[in-house]
């Protein structure tokens, strides 16, 4: 059986600004669209809209680096206010070289300056902002979910998403920080291969997947498209949220 899955950016969602009514909005890029549900939809929405909406703003003009974010900012080259700012939403340091910051964020996720970022932000006169993480991805992608199935009637699959690298591979790919309504983490281990072996390993990042092939519409730079329609999806496994995806630090073989 062949299983066609189309990607669709959804276009006319303009600069998203603390406070704004993101389910709203989407919803009505949707309407535009002449959007009509169907089984298995899902939105694959890119964090820094889910991150302004949310107000996830700090100013570095009011940030005071401690002598760990200034002993930091000596080995990385760079801004100690900066800093700062990434261990405030960090649980550890895993690596600081030069212009390299890689930690454990509080909720798990392992990146560079704890996801948070600088492009993309509409200048303000006199503030110098960064963006943080979303507070909780999984409780944004239910919320989003949830408006948005019920202005359209139907069940709607959401993914928050963020490009991260990965060890030993250059560039990066999209992968989900929070997932409602589908399968986050699908768990073969136990079925049979081709020729009758059982799988012992096979675990698929499924909603990573998703996130990744959307970014290939929804773009890294200044396309303007921050939401995907992900559409002809097909899974019979439990549906699962972010957190499902991270591995265990007890886990981390590389450290």
């Amino acid at each position: 059986m062949s299983i066609d899955v189309v990607h669709r950016a959804i276009e006319g969602i303009g600069e998203i600004r603390p406070g704004a009514d993101l389910a709203g909005e989407i919803s009505a890029a949707l309407r535009a669209a002449q959007f009509v549900a169907q089984p298995a939809d899902v939105l694959v929405i890119a964090q820094k809209i889910v991150s302004k909406a949310e107000g996830r703003f700090v100013d570095l003009f009011d940030v005071v680096p401690s002598a760990r974010a200034t002993e930091l900012a000596g080995i990385t080259g760079k801004d100690a206010r900066y800093i700062e700012v990434v261990l405030s939403e960090s649980a550890a340091v895993v690596r600081a070289a030069p212009n390299v910051l890689i930690v454990r964020h509080r909720l798990g996720f392992v990146a560079a300056n704890a996801g948070i970022d600088r492009s993309n932000l509409e200048p303000i006169d006199g503030k110098e902002l960064v963006l943080l993480l979303p507070s909780d991805p999984d409780a944004s992608a239910l919320q989003l979910s949830t408006r948005i199935g019920a202005e359209f009637g139907a069940p709607i699959g959401v993914i928050i998403s963020d490009s991260f690298g990965r060890p030993w591979r250059n560039g990066v790919v999209n992968i989900a920080l929070g997932v409602s309504g589908l399968p986050a983490l699908v768990d073969r281990r136990g079925e049979p291969d081709r020729f009758g072996r059982t799988l012992e390993a096979t675990q698929i990042g499924y909603a990573d997947a998703i996130a990744a092939g959307a970014a290939l519409v929804m773009g890294e730079a200044a396309e303007g498209t921050p939401v995907v329609l992900v559409r002809g999806l097909r899974s019979g496994a439990p549906h699962g949220d972010g957190q499902s995806l991270l591995r265990a630090s007890r886990e981390d073989l590389f450290r």
